[in-house]
């Protein structure tokens, strides 16, 4: 989880130097950084909230149903309210002073706040907080899961779990769980193809949903280690499709017409992309990170902190930066190291804040040596 921490911020502190539109472009792109952004986006996130849901099966051995929803509220609820009221208005205003600095807006700050239309659904957490919206995906997915979660637990859902995990110790019984991401792909995404809206909800629940489930069975993970090599070919085979069909733009064409074979291959590949490369990622966590220091202990603890502040941090960073006439690797390191020492040293100061501490999902009352399984419930 530290590492895909580090990783999301390498992956935003990259999005002004590639192809694809975001709030801050620098007026050079790289092919470089379009593709890492291509190869990272349709599993990023999902290995999250599949960690997330795996942490939550940590959580609740130690936890009350009361105690885990108080303790959401706390950790992900609060800094996300937080993130919204201090760190939002920041990001706008970047954006804004950008957009009229690149001539394609011309109205004022006040203007370019009026227009921007409130969005009512999964949406609202993206338009409330920008890169926030994985803290309010997650609360949410930690209060509409928990009464799965805890039915799983009883009797009947011991015995489905059991039987999933049956089926997975079967050369290529994993991949079971793709078949529901790519009929959410296929069903919801016609309807509400934007970004972040009710088919990208669903098809995360479900990464958190199975992160829950096949930690909830230790059979699961020797069929996770057994199964790694198959997980990669597929990974890079899909990401090929991916990478090919957008390089000729015929991915377009397929994503524009619904229900025809284009469409329904692009889906099943992105679902296939995302849960084999989950899948091997979590074969490598196993294989090679099975350990802890007192730098893991330092980032599982303040890794809230660290998501809430590093993106507004590279906003201002990279808004200065890509103004200079050089090249898009050295923007890039600068925007890189300077952004990351701001954030570590503005997480420091959150962490020796007492009320900050609150405020930005630390524990008020930090312990010595905090428990693996305490942290991993985020």
């Amino acid at each position: 989880r530290v590492l895909a921490i580090l990783g999301v911020f390498f992956f935003h502190a990259g999005r002004p130097f590639d192809t694809f539109p975001w709030e801050i472009n620098n007026a050079e792109q790289s092919l470089f950084a379009t593709i890492i952004f291509v190869f990272f986006l349709p599993w990023g996130m999902p290995l999250f909230f599949f960690l997330s849901g795996a942490g939550t099966w940590f959580a609740l051995r130690r936890r009350t149903a009361r105690q885990y929803a108080v303790e959401r509220v706390q950790r992900l609820l609060i800094p996300f309210v937080v993130g919204c009221l201090l760190l939002t208005p920041l990001q706008m205003y970047f954006q804004w002073r950008h957009a009229v600095q690149a001539g394609v807006y011309t109205g004022t700050f006040w203007e370019g706040i009026q227009t921007r239309t409130i969005q009512i659904g999964p949406r609202f957490f993206g338009w409330a907080g920008y890169h926030l919206w994985f803290l309010g995906y997650l609360f949410a997915f930690s209060l509409i899961a928990l009464p799965i979660f805890l039915w799983l637990r009883r009797d009947a859902g011991q015995r489905i779990i059991g039987w999933l995990a049956k089926v997975g110790q079967r050369r290529g019984g994993l991949l079971l769980f793709v078949i529901p991401l790519i009929v959410i792909k296929l069903v919801l995404q016609p309807y509400f193809p934007d970004y972040q809206d009710w088919a990208d909800f669903c098809y995360m629940i479900t990464f958190f949903v199975y992160g829950y489930v096949l930690y909830a069975d230790e059979r699961f993970a020797p069929a996770v280690r057994q199964s790694w090599p198959l997980m990669l070919s597929l990974g890079v085979v899909s990401s090929v499709l991916i990478f090919v069909g957008g390089y000729t733009g015929v991915i377009y064409e397929w994503l524009d017409a619904p229900a025809t074979p284009g469409y329904v291959l692009y889906w099943t590949a992105w679902g296939i992309n995302g849960w084999c490369w989950t899948l091997f990622m979590l074969y490598v966590g196993m294989r090679f990170l099975d350990f802890t220091n007192k730098w893991l202990v330092y980032g599982k603890e303040t890794i809230v902190p660290f998501y809430l502040i590093h993106q507004p941090i590279i906003f201002v960073v990279a808004f200065f930066v890509v103004q200079w006439d050089t090249g898009t690797t050295l923007k890039y390191l600068v925007v890189v190291a300077s952004s990351l020492l701001v954030t570590l040293g503005l997480v420091e100061l959150i962490k020796r804040t007492r009320v900050l501490r609150g405020l930005f999902g630390l524990k008020t009352r930090p312990r010595k040596a905090p428990s693996a399984e305490a942290d991993l419930s985020v």
